[in-house]
């Protein structure tokens, strides 16, 4: 019984992991293009406000580094095998 709790424990936070990732990325990223668009049919550019400026750059960065974060977890062992940088 101890195995099968240990792999539901396991299995919910995969689950967790592929929602945020394989879903939430691409949320965060589509409701940055989002804010970069501006209001209306005939707006234009300048009548985005810097609200929406800052918020799509944070929406960006965040999926940036997401995936920079992503290749730095991939890349551990190498790193640290032949450069000695042990970053996780």
């Amino acid at each position: 019984m101890e195995t099968f709790t240990h792999t539901l424990n396991s299995l919910w936070q995969i689950l967790a992991v592929g929602v945020l990732l394989g879903a939430g990325l691409p949320t965060i990223f589509a409701f940055g293009v989002r804010l970069l668009s501006a209001e209306g049919a005939g707006a234009t550019v300048e009548k985005r406000s810097l609200a929406h400026t800052v918020g799509a750059i944070c929406c960006f960065s965040a999926v940036i580094a997401a995936i920079v974060v992503g290749i730095l977890f991939i890349m551990k062992n190498f790193l640290a095998h032949d450069f000695g940088i042990h970053i996780f």
